[in-house]
Formats: structure tokens, C-alpha cells, sequence
């Protein structure tokens, strides 16, 4: 650093001793943003850590079962903690609502049984959308107001350096780049904090719509299974129960 500029205190610290109320408040925001950009970062990538693990065990599970029955009756003992079991635990609520619904008039009928399974698996996919976009709003937030709230904060600090200088009378060169140079701290400080959001924001951004394309094609597989291998008790409903006898059987 200048010895010049270190005699004179020019620096960050500097500058928000000099200021207050509103010249601190893009400070204070900056801060904030970038606390809250660390905090959904982590907190997202252990959830996902923790997603992928169970995900992958379930999945490994899933297809060592004999039939549909035994899956339900392990979904039914514990509560779904990842994507792949809640959407099979969606799933199997549809079929559950077809048999009861199979025993009814028609005119309470939900309607065909493919077609109903298919809008709960459609429901589940999009609650598990919504779920991997938490967060991410705050974060495309951040890349996008943070540069903007640097940069009030620098013309905010401009303004006011060159109020005390002309005050003081002094308008020399060196008189003047110190203040405002100082004041450029703040559109720097705002960079700084949008582009951690931005890289974070587009890294999930990426991996969600990976996450979503594995989820689709598990429902599509779920969704052939259930129709080819599980029976409701009314056989107005579906046809396979026989099915699903002679593929246990086997």
C-alpha cells in the first residue's frame, strides 16, 4: 500500500467509519448476501450428498423386490426420505385410491387407471422440482442486485467525498483520488459477493435439471411396473392381477 495512502487511513475500514445510515446500509447488505449465498451452498450440497446416498440405496433396493406388495409394505414402515421413494410412495397412493375407487358408482370413478397414475407421478415430479429449486431464487437474487447495491454504494461514498472536499477547499489531484478510490471499494465488494452466486446458482441449476431427467425416467419405469405388475381388488379397475401372480410365482 502507498505510505501516503496508509498515513491518510485510506481503506475499507476507512470508509465505513466515515459513513453511516445509508452509506453503511449496502455494506450491511453485501454481508448479508454473502452469508446467505455461503448458507444455501452448503446447505444445499449436503442435502444433495445426502439425497444421492439414500437415492441410490433405495433404487438398488427397489428392484430386488419380488413384487409391488413388498415394496409397500416397506414404504408403509418408514418414511420416504428421498426423491425415488417419495415419487414411489405417490405412486403407490394412486394405485391404493384406484382399488377403492374401484368398488364405487361410476360416477365416482377417477377415471382410467393409467391415466390417473400418470397425473400422480406427473404431481410428484413437480413437487420434487419445487423442492430442488428451494433456494435457488435467493441466489439468482444475490448475482443480480448484489453488483447493483456496490456499485449505490460507491456513488453514495463519491457524493459525500466530494462534498468534504469542497468543503474543505482542497481540489488537487491527490485530494481527490483518495476519496473516490476509496469509495470504488463498494463496487468491488459487490462483484465480489455476485459471483459466488452466480457460479453456485448455474452449478445447481445444472445438477436440478440432471436430478430431474433421473427422476423422469424412474417414473416412467415405475409407471410400466405398476401397470404390468400390480393388481387392484376390483377388476374394473385393471386386469393384472393374474400377472402379477405368475411373476411372483416364477
Amino acid at each position: 500500500m502507498d505510505p501516503e495512502i496508509a498515513n491518510n487511513g485510506m481503506g475499507l475500514a476507512h470508509l465505513l467509519t466515515q459513513n453511516s445510515g445509508v452509506g453503511l446500509l449496502p455494506f450491511v447488505l453485501l454481508v448479508l448476501m454473502s452469508l446467505g449465498t455461503c448458507y444455501f451452498a452448503l446447505l444445499k450440497l449436503w442435502f444433495a450428498w445426502r439425497e444421492r446416498r439414500l437415492g441410490k440405496q433405495f433404487v438398488e433396493q427397489f428392484w430386488q423386490h419380488e413384487n409391488v406388495q413388498q415394496m409397500e409394505q416397506r414404504l408403509a414402515k418408514e418414511i420416504p426420505q428421498d426423491a425415488y421413494s417419495r415419487l414411489t410412495n405417490v405412486a403407490l397412493i394412486a394405485i391404493g385410491q384406484l382399488e377403492r375407487a374401484g368398488a364405487r358408482p361410476r360416477s365416482l370413478g377417477l377415471g382410467s387407471p393409467d391415466e390417473y397414475l400418470l397425473r400422480a407421478l406427473r404431481q410428484g415430479l413437480a413437487q420434487e422440482k419445487i423442492r430442488l429449486e428451494q433456494g435457488l431464487a435467493f441466489l439468482a437474487s444475490v448475482g443480480s442486485a448484489a453488483p447493483f447495491i456496490g456499485l449505490f454504494g460507491t456513488v453514495w461514498g463519491i457524493y459525500h467525498a466530494l462534498l468534504a472536499i469542497g468543503a474543505a477547499g482542497q481540489s488537487s489531484l491527490d485530494k481527490v483520488a483518495g476519496p473516490v478510490g476509496e469509495a470504488l471499494i463498494m463496487t468491488g465488494f459487490g462483484l465480489a459477493v455476485a459471483l459466488p452466486a452466480v457460479l453456485i446458482y448455474n452449478f445447481f441449476v445444472r445438477r436440478n435439471r440432471l436430478k430431474m431427467a433421473e427422476l423422469d425416467a424412474f417414473a416412467h419405469d415405475l409407471f410400466a411396473l405398476l401397470l404390468t405388475g400390480f393388481e387392484p381388488a376390483a377388476s374394473n379397475v385393471t386386469r393384472l392381477a393374474q400377472r402379477s401372480a405368475k411373476t411372483g410365482g416364477q
